[in-house]
């Protein structure tokens, strides 16, 4: 038995985790009828009907908005059900609460960390389940467990670190190890590749692979078509928070599923133009900080400068030590022909640089306050008149960045943290464009994104290019940079080891020196 068979076999005994055991590999093992949610008059999901098979990996696919996160808030006993009827293991069940959820082997992996950042990786694996001694807690023999869990699963983490000194990518190993310790039997992932690097997201289909060998219902839910076919045996599509359709993987293809989820094609996601380029904005003279040394780039009015590596190369920290948030400790930086020093956030952002940070939720947004309010945050000293806020002047800026980028809201005064991913993608771009800025760092712009959003933030992108703005675009999705940057920078161990103008270079040659083979 495997340490993490052996962490596993403590949930055991549960007599709702023999009846999905008891399920046939194939045979029905939760069953949606009619499943309907409705907030006051809006249907979030309107009735539902999908059957998942015990011992499959069942993809879900649809735009943000399309209702992906209210199925899984429902599967997960986190709402309660308007209507409809659930059925586990052909019977029928409330799944009125997590408890019961986690009772019955429902699990989840969401894509925004929901684990304690101040404890060790160790106490967020057993959280809610410590091993104790005569009243003690069993600090050591947790973390020697939670070790051979995480060897086991071939994540090499330390379990005694404390899990806010990961990376985002990977604090999503530790909650996915945590949900398969718990004796799992139907487990959904959610975007869980969004912050992983390539080796991290090899090491997590391999678990994925290895749960299914053991029986597990895998829902694997993503906005990256490759890792659907790549992985699922049926693909089921929502649009509107509709159920629209369910295919077998081996007899659809991404142009389907694609038209399935938008009702519409799309020729070309990776939206790129001819756009002359102007004077150079910024520019990086051998620049080192936390994190980097000796960065030497620039950007040019209509240019896309892609920034490309693993998570932790230093692409991130580049950026921030650019926007003044992180302070540098060499080099020089230009603006416009001239040196300048920008100390901190508040000189960037008087110099005309944007930042919409890697993590929208902790660093982009102020979740508890409406959508108007979160747009107009940078330009509030424009809005008002001295000491007073015009409201018609700020309501009428809200509304026309809404309009402008299509954010799905019935108001301004709508909580942002209600919003989809995508939609809340749009409020910390359109927050920068009331802002008027020349030079815009985008980390991570699409993760979590739809591609029908994706296609409209690339477009985006190119009228921000015409306006004589420049990009700086940070990603870990390859074909997103190699498709749009027009030069692309490849980042390593915090040093520049590469750079290529567009397509000049294979995605083979640039992984390699991301890699450093």
């Amino acid at each position: 038995m495997t340490s993490l068979e052996q962490v596993a076999h403590r949930h055991d005994d549960s007599p709702v985790l023999a009846e999905a055991n008891r399920v046939p590999p194939g045979s029905p093992i939760l069953e949606l009828k009619g499943l309907q949610k409705n907030y006051g008059y809006v249907q979030a999901l309107k009735p539902a009907t999908v059957t998942f098979l015990a011992g499959e990996i069942h993809a879900i696919v649809g735009e943000n908005g399309a209702g992906k996160s209210t199925l899984i808030k429902l599967l997960t006993g986190v709402i309660t059900r308007t209507a409809g009827e659930i059925l586990w293991c052909g019977n029928s069940v409330a799944l009125a609460t997590p408890n019961e959820a986690i009772a019955r082997g429902i699990n989840a992996v969401h894509q925004e960390v929901v684990l304690c950042p101040h404890l060790s990786v160790a106490a967020n694996l057993f959280l809610g389940d410590e091993i104790n001694r005569n009243g003690l807690m069993r600090k050591r023999q947790m973390e020697k467990m939670a070790q051979a869990v995480l060897d086991d699963l071939g994540f090499h983490l330390p379990a005694a670190a404390v899990l806010s000194s990961l990376t985002i990518g990977q604090q999503q190993l530790v909650a996915t190890a945590r949900a398969a310790m718990r004796g799992t039997q139907f487990l959904i992932f959610d975007e869980p590749t969004a912050y992983l690097t390539r080796q991290e997201s090899a090491q997590l289909f391999k678990l994925i692979r290895r749960l299914q060998g053991e029986g597990v219902t895998i829902v694997y839910i993503s906005h990256r078509m490759e890792e659907v076919f790549e992985l699922a045996d049926r693909v089921s599509v929502l649009r509107d928070g509709t159920h629209v359709g369910t295919r077998l993987v081996g007899e659809t293809n991404e142009n389907e599923l694609i038209a399935l989820m938008i009702n519409r094609s799309i020729e070309q996601i990776y939206h790129k133009e001819e756009i002359p380029l102007g004077e150079t904005i910024l520019e990086a003279r051998g620049l080192s900080g936390p994190g980097f040394e000796n960065v030497s780039l620039s950007v040019r009015a209509g240019e896309i400068v892609g920034l490309y590596g693993l998570i932790g190369a230093g692409r991130s920290e580049f950026a921030l030590g650019l926007y003044g948030r992180h302070s540098t400790t060499s080099g020089e930086i230009h603006w416009m022909g001239k040196k300048v020093d920008i100390r901190d956030e508040r000189a960037a952002m008087d110099l005309g640089i944007a930042l919409a940070p890697e993590s929208r939720r902790d660093q982009g947004l102020c979740l508890n306050l409406p959508i108007g309010l979160n747009i107009n945050l940078p330009v509030f000293k424009r809005l008002s008149r001295g000491p007073v806020i015009s409201r018609k002047d700020e309501a009428a800026n809200a509304d026309k960045q809404i309009r402008d980028l299509s954010i799905k809201t019935p108001s301004r005064r709508v909580l942002v943290s209600s919003m989809s991913g995508g939609n809340q993608q749009k409020v910390v771009i359109g927050k920068w464009l009331s802002h008027g800025a020349r030079l815009f760092i985008f980390d991570e712009p699409t993760v979590g994104v739809d591609v029908g959003t994706k296609a409209e933030i690339y477009r985006l992108f190119a009228t921000l290019l015409k306006g004589g703005a420049g990009i700086i675009l940070i990603s870990s999705y390859l074909p997103e940079v190699y498709e749009l940057a027009d030069r692309l920078h490849v980042f390593r161990r915090g040093q520049l080891v590469g750079s290529h103008d567009f397509h000049a270079a294979s995605h083979e040659d640039v992984l390699a020196e991301a890699i450093g083979v």
